[in-house]
């Protein structure tokens, strides 16, 4: 229990995906790709060709995309230099985005993570307040941080866009002229969608919430009493001097613990380092210490003069820690 993880992108692969989510629509990689490959075709149907997908899916995926996040195509019509499709500043906005997030992403798989098990002893809005071995530690729970930049509007789409969300030169109906009165493509049935689609736009192996079967929840709630664990990750841990202790007033950092370190793994510019940290005396119980990881600079190492045995605090966010429900 409490022991650092060290996560790296090998074990990450696979098991965990990026995915935007606005107004219960997700984007996730395929639409980041049907996106770039519209930009470079230069139209819906050269890309959903380039993809090995059919235009009129890839059409719909479009609309149903844009109905939660705005224009992302604009439609050009035939005439000098002829028609076409091209991304809306607002695609590439959100392409940027869901960049950011994988990057996020990949540098959590690959950071040192404590891990602690826990019972949720109150719970205020998003954050909760956990019971472990080495006293209550506060963290986020049910994934409900919102990541939108400020000039977004309610709804997902930015300050410029229509409110019907099409673009300024799209037709009434929202169309290219190429596209059938109807809206579907030479191989669509009746209902405007492949032979393979549901009724409800997804795939036959998604689930009610529109994710793959095997896709995991999005982090529900949690109440007290509940089991979980408490994710720390080393790049959140600020290491001080015990003999220098930040006053608990001056810092909005919650979740402070005292500690020693126990072992420095060091790196060329950046360590690792480990502080062992006693668990608190709950009178007959008999908890093992925690071993915590803070990923620290070689510099800051120097300068605080860290060396196995000294004692130092530690203090992090709880907006930085994560809550996560024990699997029953």
């Amino acid at each position: 229990m409490g022991e650092p993880t060290d996560s790296g992108p090998a074990p990450a692969a696979g098991r965990g995906r990026a995915a935007l989510i606005e107004d219960g629509v997700e984007f996730d990689g395929r639409d980041a790709a049907l996106l770039r490959a519209v930009d470079a075709a230069g139209s819906v149907a050269g890309a959903a060709s380039e993809l090995g997908r059919s235009r009129a899916r890839a059409l719909t995926r479009i609309e149903t995309l844009e109905d939660a996040y705005g224009t992302l195509v604009e439609r050009r019509r035939g005439g000098e230099g002829g028609g076409g499709s091209r991304l809306a500043a607002s695609a590439r906005d959100l392409l940027d985005r869901y960049d950011r997030l994988q990057a996020v992403l990949a540098a959590t798989a690959s950071v040192p993570e404590t891990v602690l098990d826990g019972t949720v002893a109150a719970v205020d809005g998003e954050l909760a307040v956990v019971d472990t071995p080495v006293g209550e530690l506060s963290g986020l729970h049910g994934g409900t941080v919102d990541d939108e930049d400020a000039d977004d509007r309610a709804d997902g789409r930015d300050a410029d866009d229509r409110a019907d969300g099409r673009g300024a030169d799209d037709g009434a109906d929202g169309r290219d002229a190429d596209d059938r009165a109807d809206g579907r493509g030479a191989d669509d049935g009746a209902d405007g969608r492949d032979a393979d689609d549901r009724a409800d736009g997804r795939d036959a192996d998604d689930g009610a919430d529109g994710r793959d079967a095997d896709d995991g929840a999005d982090g529900g709630a949690v109440a007290v009493g509940d089991a979980v664990q408490v994710r720390i990750g080393a790049d959140a841990v600020t290491v001080n001097d015990a003999a220098n202790a930040v006053d608990p007033d001056a810092t909005s950092a919650r979740n402070r613990l005292a500690g020693r370190v126990s072992r420095i793994d060091s790196g060329e510019t950046v360590s690792t380092v480990r502080i062992v940290v006693e668990p608190v005396d709950r009178g007959g119980t008999d908890d093992a210490a925690v071993e915590v990881a803070a990923l620290i600079t070689a510099e800051s190492i120097d300068r605080l003069g860290l060396a196995p045995g000294d004692p130092v605090s530690l203090r992090w966010k709880a907006t930085a820690t994560r809550l996560v429900a024990q699997v029953e």
